[in-house]
């Protein structure tokens, strides 16, 4: 049933005649609008997380106008609002750390303010997730606009691609097959345009999830950022949330089991980020659908991976994967893995999906000639990981999936930075490297601490690869044969607090297993003698994170956040 002007929620405000909405009223014609702008038109906030600092939504500025534009071309009265912006590589020790921050400062804001819809731009890795996650909690209508991946890179007609290629050529620089001339110069290649990672890192991978999600325009998730089609896509958002508000279609009727089961079947066919996993879960959580671990295993080990880009194959960025069809052509091939009838702001996924095409299918693969046969990625457990791990099985060496070698140990990473080049490293091409500390609360937030570097002297004699296993998380540009999240972390008390220089340490990926061959009494003994370290941060926002996160297993939302969507009383109005 459609809305009445008088139901909208921000009638409260602007639409009755008392004192307080006169005072309301009268603060709008103080900014220069007129009663004909404002009354009986929903109020959409634009919530905009752009910064000076932000150097993915570089453009969003200019992209929150092209928003407004379709806002009050379809009949609704846009306000732009500033959230939290989370700036990959900038923000330390992690924009992790402040996803929460953003989700609860995006929840409240919808709650205080007098909004009937919300408009989500976001992109930069973190910013995603946690606009959905407070929109969720909120429960207004609400569309997300992803900022959009930036132009390829490219280096003396080679293509880069972010962070991938960062890895890749510091090790030969560290190896000494480059020389820092060269480094500098493939800087100013890098990043060449506004936008996200133009690998399938983790904001390309959240934008496609919550396009599956439901949560997108058609085609959204793909569009480069500074492509014309992008404004054209924002402005078509801010009508549609327009629309979304009469019709009173709540985020919260947008998903459920279907939705979420989506989003992982696409993570896990675009070999997407393993980053992908906490933010899924704490978004499910939200909405009070049942998501973990074991879920994304399941699926994953169904759907094979069919985007043939770095850091898994070894050629193509997301600027080839728009021209290939982009998001929905991908989706499309993957259509038989998916629940087509499930909701999203515009009609069905299968609706959406309808007339796309591949246009290059070594980009976008058919199922019956993926990348790799099953998902990119795995969940482990076992001794090491009770509680589980994962690894991103399609951006690993084949030969280290399954390895058994001797555990070279870093308390955290100040350590890490001292010793791992040290000549006199115990350390073999065999060696599993192990970083400790690095988890929700040792990080503190969950760094991207997980790529652990390869010894130099291990680079010098031509070793590009080894296992390597830490509570922390990892870029979704990175690759290698890294076990990641492991759970529960080491500041716990987890088994990985536990393991010594020259454990024994077994990684079989074809059986799902993380292991510690240690013998029980042993790991006992070690156990009594454990102490938990001193919070590195124990005051502010740190010290409520570090008091409140779950461990990743639970999406490293906080405790006092993750639940469904049960009524929340709204503010009197003042």
């Amino acid at each position: 049933m459609r809305k009445r002007p008088e139901d909208l929620r921000s009638h409260r405000w602007f639409g009755v005649e008392t004192m307080r909405s006169a005072n309301h009223r009268s603060r709008l014609l103080q900014l220069g609008f007129g009663p004909q702008e404002f009354r009986g038109r929903p109020v959409i906030g634009v919530i905009n997380t752009w910064s000076d600092l932000m150097h993915c939504h570089g453009h969003f500025r200019e992209r929150a106008q092209d928003v407004k534009r379709g806002v009050w071309a379809a009949g609704g009265f846009p306000v732009e609002i500033p959230a939290m912006a989370l700036p990959e590589v900038f923000q330390k020790p992690s924009t992790m750390l402040y996803r929460n921050f953003l989700a609860m400062e995006t929840e409240e804001i919808a709650r205080s303010l007098p909004l009937d819809g919300l408009v989500l731009m976001g992109g930069c890795d973190k910013t995603g997730p946690a606009l959905i996650m407070g929109a969720i909690s909120m429960g207004l209508p609400a569309i997300y606009v992803p900022a959009g991946p930036m132009l390829s890179g490219n280096w003396r007609g080679r293509k880069l691609g972010s962070g991938s290629d960062v890895w890749k050529y510091y090790s030969e620089l560290r190896a000494g097959t480059i020389t820092q001339g060269d480094w500098n110069e493939m800087e100013a290649g890098l990043s060449r345009s506004a936008g996200t990672c133009m690998t399938a890192g983790t904001a390309s991978t959240m934008a496609l999830a919550a396009e599956a999600l439901g949560l997108t325009l058609p085609g959204a998730a793909s569009i480069p950022a500074v492509d014309s089609a992008h404004p054209r896509m924002a402005a078509a958002a801010g009508a549609r949330i327009v629309e979304m508000v009469w019709e009173d279609l709540t985020i919260t009727r947008l998903l459920d089991q279907r939705s979420l089961d989506n989003a992982v079947a696409a993570t896990m066919a675009f070999g997407g980020s393993t980053n992908a996993i906490p933010h899924l879960i704490a978004i499910a959580r939200r909405a009070g659908i049942a998501m973990d671990l074991e879920r994304f295993d399941a699926i994953s080990a169904r759907v094979p991976l069919i985007a043939n880009l770095r850091p898994n194959g070894d050629r193509y960025l997301m600027e080839d994967f728009f021209y290939a069809g982009g998001s929905r052509a991908f989706l499309n091939v993957l259509a038989p893995h998916l629940a087509l009838d499930a909701t999203t702001v515009n009609g069905t996924l299968g609706a959406q999906l309808q007339g796309a095409e591949v246009f290059d299918a070594d980009v976008i693969r058919a199922l019956d000639n993926p990348l790799h046969p099953n998902g990119g990625v795995v969940v482990l457990r076992g001794s090491l990981a009770p509680d589980g791990a994962v690894i991103k099985q399609s951006a690993a060496s084949a030969e280290k999936l399954s390895h058994t070698g001797p555990a070279v140990v870093f308390e955290d990473y100040n350590d890490l930075d001292a010793r791992l080049d040290d000549p006199a490293l115990d350390v073999t091409p065999d060696s599993v490297l192990v970083l400790k500390n690095a988890g929700p609360v040792g990080g503190p937030g969950f760094p991207e601490w997980g790529m652990l570097p390869i010894p130099k002297k291990l680079l010098a004699q031509g070793v590009r690869d080894m296992v390597r296993v830490s509570d922390a998380r990892m870029s979704g540009t990175s690759y290698g044969t890294c076990v990641l999240h492991v759970a529960p972390e080491a500041a716990l008390g987890g088994p990985l607090a536990l393991v010594r220089d020259g454990d024994m340490i077994r990684l079989d990926v074809s059986a799902r297993k993380l292991d510690l061959l240690v013998e029980e009494a042993e790991l006992a003994a070690r156990r009594a003698a454990w102490t938990p370290r001193k919070p590195v941060q124990a005051r502010g926002w740190t010290g409520l994170y570090q008091a409140h996160v779950n461990q990743a297993d639970n999406g490293c939302d906080m405790d006092f956040l993750e639940r469904g969507t049960e009524a929340v009383e709204e503010p009197e109005i003042h």
